[in-house]
């Protein structure tokens, strides 16, 4: 069974910037897309960013010239940078992947933002 863990959430002032990391614990194969999700209290789940099969990336509205998806397929990871952080990105965030007839999520993790 695969398992993504994620990393590097925590507690920021407003306008700092976090990087959070998604590792997966072997290699997944037939990648369709890879992304972070975000929920925050009282809140459905949004989209933050995805990476598709071929490259391209898309990102939520409201993260879009801030935030930044990338992977490293060596590590099976990937990543999401978050620049200039907002009070309003407070959220658990989780990153999935979707393969071939599976559909991997992480346990998610807590970004905290202060202003």
């Amino acid at each position: 069974q695969v398992h993504l863990v994620e990393s590097g959430g925590g507690s920021v002032q407003a306008g700092e910037s976090l990087r959070l990391s998604c590792s997966a614990s072997e290699t997944i194969f037939s990648i369709n897309r890879r992304g972070w999700y975000r929920q925050a209290p009282g809140k459905p789940r949004e989209l933050v960013a995805v990476i598709h099969s071929d490259g391209d990336t898309t990102y939520g509205d409201s993260v879009k010239g801030r935030f930044t998806i990338s992977s490293d397929n060596a590590k099976n990871t990937m990543y999401l940078q978050m620049n200039s952080l907002k009070v309003g990105d407070t959220a658990v965030y989780t990153c999935r992947i979707l393969s071939t007839g599976n559909d991997y999520w992480g346990q998610g993790i807590q970004v905290t933002v202060s202003s």
